[in-house]
């Protein structure tokens, strides 16, 4: 079965939701979510949305911190573009209903954390992802032209290789006609055919044993990309969040905002003592490359399994109606953060790098974005500055929407791709096979390439993943397709850009650190 429509959005988080309602009202839209439209890495987000709101801070300012939390990585071009644009999409996030707190003379509540050399952090107390998802929800499900295919599974991007012809390796002629769609409930496939399509299909946590990413974030929108033969850049710079809640039992990861720390939250020790001095001025306010390695460090001078983030000197009515879901969630598991320290340990966060971009969000290939975590604008560099993500989606997808809409009159859709086809006929009975292949590949990542890497890891790993790559293309092939099965493989395909990016660089920055080449 083919499905037509003027623009296909992959994801619905902030990103796809955003260039889904801002191109509905020009034609039609088909808005394909795995899960249920609500979730998304975007909800999860805890901080808050970087922008430039009242003086003395400027867009200079925030210029300045972004590159230099980047390690000058970044594309000044890029991030002036986007933090330029920062105010003018934040009125449009307000006028579609999202609220941010507000101080006692109403003006924007906002917060400052790791990086920041102002305060600048619009949030909506410790939930600000859900309440933006919460507005754009209620707007998508509204409009007319907005077809929404919830629990429905995209596999593979149409080019012309669908047509019979050859596409090789960056061929700068490859075209996107659509994407191939599992729908788990008939095990069927369809072509979802476009004029425009947009990947939005956030980060891959679970490429790693420990992510504070929900169990969606396996990395499909970059491996189909990357099939399809478009540029994927930077995959050496995962980042991992500094402090996620230690609890073994659970996962993903409970986050713990680095909002808590701009609040006044200091790190410690296990036995109870401050360390953040000794590898940074900024102390448990320096970037999260930094405080990262710090945790990493002292958890492998003390042999414990955490550290302890110290909350007990602020507030305590402040504390709580600031952060109320994390009070809620260390209260559960008896940790009263009023009197007690919070255990906290790095996880998996962040992909830095994805789908090469420019300026309008457009890839290598012709009429494919992409947006949000999955896509690579050069806005972070080498390392992300905290609450700059939620803003590069806002302001990226804003302008691939706009690009699009100037390109789609003089757009057919294709009429000559085939239906899906596939030889596999067995049904897979023995989910031991997928499940065991991605315990093992999140061991390789969080053992070989981690927050500390080596040349000898590196290698370790990739020989290792190239086993489970083998095994898992055989059983892709004579299987019946399924969700598991195909997020597997876009795990293995994530894991290798990693490690192969990884291998590529000679020197240790922001979030690649090599033992090899340590910073000097």
């Amino acid at each position: 079965m083919h499905k037509k429509t003027d623009f296909l959005v992959i994801g619905s988080g902030l990103a796809g939701l955003i260039f889904a309602l801002k191109v509905a009202d020009h034609g039609k839209v088909c808005l394909v979510t795995k899960t249920k439209l609500s979730e998304s890495t975007t909800s999860y987000a805890q901080g808050g949305i970087a922008a430039v709101m009242y003086p003395p801070d400027s867009v200079d300012k925030h210029v300045k911190d972004t590159m230099e939390c980047g390690r000058g990585l970044g594309n000044e071009k890029m991030v002036r573009l986007i933090i330029g644009e920062s105010r003018k999409r934040i009125d449009d996030l307000i006028d579609m209903g999202t609220q941010f707190d507000t101080d006692k003379d109403g003006k924007f509540d906002l917060g400052r954390e790791g990086g920041h050399s102002e305060y600048r952090v619009l949030h909506h107390k410790d939930n600000t992802g859900k309440e933006i998802i919460r507005a754009l929800e209620d707007k998508v499900r509204a409009h007319k032209n907005i077809e929404i295919y919830e629990n429905h599974f995209a596999v593979e991007i149409i080019t012309q290789h669908h047509q019979g012809q050859v596409v090789t390796k960056h061929y700068p002629g490859i075209k996107c006609f659509g994407v191939y769609v599992l729908n788990p409930e008939n095990n069927t496939v369809s072509a979802f055919l476009a004029k425009k399509t947009l990947l939005a299909t956030g980060g891959a946590g679970m490429v790693y044993n420990t992510t504070t990413n929900p169990y969606i974030a396996t990395g499909d929108g970059i491996a189909m990309a990357h099939r399809a033969k478009g540029i994927i850049e930077n995959m050496e710079f995962v980042q991992f969040h500094p402090t996620s809640l230690y609890n073994p039992n659970e996962n993903p990861s409970f986050l713990i905002t680095e909002a808590i720390r701009g609040f006044g939250a200091v790190l410690k020790n296990y036995k109870g003592e401050e360390f953040m001095h000794k590898y940074d001025k900024r102390e448990s306010l320096a970037p999260r490359d930094i405080v990262a390695r710090a945790i990493d460090q002292e958890m492998k001078i003390s042999g414990e399994d955490h550290v302890y983030l110290d909350c007990t000197h602020l507030d305590h009515e402040e504390l709580i109606q600031g952060f109320p879901n994390i009070y809620k969630k260390c209260l559960s598991l008896g940790i009263d953060i009023r009197k007690d320290k919070i255990p906290v340990v790095p996880a998996a966060h962040y992909m830095c790098g994805g789908i090469k971009t420019d300026e309008h969000g457009q890839s290598s290939i012709i009429n494919l974005y992409s947006a949000g975590e999955c896509a690579s604008t050069g806005m972070h560099g080498s390392n992300r500055m905290a609450s700059n993500s939620l803003l590069e989606a806002l302001v990226m997808a804003n302008r691939a929407a706009e690009h699009a809409l100037t390109e789609t009159y003089k757009i057919k859709i294709a009429d000559n791709i085939p239906e899906w086809y596939s030889e596999g006929t067995v049904l897979n009975e023995e989910m031991i096979l997928v499940t065991q292949s991605l315990k093992e590949v999140q061991t390789i990542m969080s053992n070989y390439v981690g927050i500390v890497r080596s040349n000898l890891r590196l290698k370790r790993a990739l020989n290792r993943l190239n086993l489970i790559f083998r095994e898992t293309e055989n059983l892709y092939i004579e299987s019946v397709l399924s969700t598991k099965l195909c997020e597997l493989r876009n795990i293995i395909s994530v894991a290798y850009l990693i490690i192969k990016h990884a291998m590529k660089r000679d020197n240790s920055i922001g979030l690649h650190y090599t033992l090899d080449h340590p910073e000097k």
